[in-house]
C-alpha cells in the first residue's frame, strides 16, 4: 500500500545521476559513471526505442534531472535521501545512476516513507549484507544490512549472487533475504511480488566477459540477455531503479558503457509501462 495517492506528473519517470564513490571500499570510478552511461543510451550507432516498443526519443513521460552535485557535502546519506525524497513527493517514478551501491541505501531511505510495503528486486554478485566493512556501516557492502535492519522493506530477493561467504549467508538467513545464487542455475527464475517493486541492478551480477567495466569482476556471471530478461519478466509494478557499481576506469573499449546504457533503455520502459495512469 503506498502512504498517499497522488496523479500521474506529465513526467511519469525522472531519471537521476547519483555520482557517488566515497564508501567504495576498492577502487574508486564509479562516480565518473552517469554521464556515460547517458551518452551510451543515446548513442548514434543503435536507437532508443525499447524491446517494448517505447521510443524513448519521442517519448515525454520521462525526463533527466542531470546528476546531483556533492561539493560542499558533509553528510551524503541524508543528502541523498533528502534529494530523492524531494521527486518522489512530486509523485514520479525514479530510475537513478550510481555510483557505487552505497547510495542505494538512502534512496531507499527516501522509497521507504512513500510505500509501506515495499518490495526489492537486487541483481548482483555479493549480497551487500555486511554489518560494517573496514569500519564503514554505509559501505557499498553494507547497504542492504541497514535497509532491513531498519525495516526498510517487506521483502528482498537477491539473484545472481556467486560471492557469498558464511558471514553474509547468516546475515542473509538473520533477516530472510531470498537468495537465487548462480551455483546450480539453469534458467532466469520466475520472480513474482505483490506490491510495489524496486529493482536494485549492480552491473557485477554480469559476468566479466559482458561487462568488464566494474571494481569488483566475479566470473561465472549472467549474460546481457539473461539481465534483461529478469528486468523485463518479473511479475510486479516496479516503482524505482538503480544501476551501479559501474567503474569507467576497468572498462574495455566502452564495452561496458554500451551494456549499462541498453539495460538503463529497458529499466526505463519497464518503469513508464508500469508507470500508472492515476493514483
Amino acid at each position: 500500500m503506498e502512504h498517499s495517492a497522488t496523479k500521474k506528473p506529465a513526467a511519469a519517470v525522472i531519471l537521476l545521476g547519483i555520482p557517488f564513490d566515497d564508501y567504495s571500499s576498492y577502487l574508486r570510478g564509479a562516480a565518473e559513471a552517469p554521464p556515460l552511461i547517458r551518452r551510451a543510451l543515446r548513442d548514434e550507432a543503435s536507437n532508443m526505442t525499447t524491446e517494448n516498443g517505447s521510443d524513448l526519443a519521442k517519448e515525454i513521460g520521462w525526463r533527466d534531472d542531470g546528476d546531483l552535485n556533492f561539493d560542499g557535502v558533509t553528510a551524503p546519506v541524508a543528502f541523498i535521501a533528502a534529494e530523492v525524497q524531494r521527486r518522489l513527493a512530486a509523485g514520479a517514478q525514479l530510475c537513478l545512476l550510481g555510483g557505487d551501491h552505497s547510495v542505494t541505501y538512502p534512496i531507499i531511505r527516501a522509497f521507504g516513507e512513500r510505500y509501506l510495503r515495499l518490495n526489492i528486486l537486487h541483481l548482483d554478485a555479493h549480497p551487500d549484507l555486511y554489518d560494517e566493512f573496514q569500519g564503514n556501516r554505509y559501505s557499498h557492502a553494507c547497504p542492504f544490512a541497514r535497509i532491513l535492519e531498519e525495516g526498510l522493506a517487506a521483502r528482498v530477493v537477491q539473484v545472481g549472487i556467486r560471492s557469498a561467504p558464511e558471514e553474509l549467508r547468516r546475515q542473509a538467513r538473520r533477516f530472510g533475504v531470498e537468495t537465487v545464487g548462480l551455483a546450480d542455475w539453469s534458467a532466469a527464475p520466475r520472480v513474482e511480488f505483490s506490491g510495489p517493486v524496486y529493482l536494485s541492478l549492480d552491473m557485477d551480477v554480469l559476468d566479466p566477459a559482458f561487462a568488464p567495466g566494474v571494481s569488483h569482476r566475479e566470473p561465472g556471471g549472467l549474460s546481457t540477455r539473461e539481465v534483461i530478461g529478469l528486468i523485463q519478466g518479473f511479475a510486479g509494478r516496479l516503482v524505482g531503479a538503480d544501476l551501479v557499481e559501474y567503474n569507467p576506469s576497468r572498462d574495455t573499449d566502452g564495452q561496458t558503457a554500451a551494456v549499462a546504457g541498453k539495460l538503463l533503455k529497458e529499466i526505463l520502459g519497464r518503469l513508464l509501462r508500469d508507470a500508472p495512469a492515476s493514483a
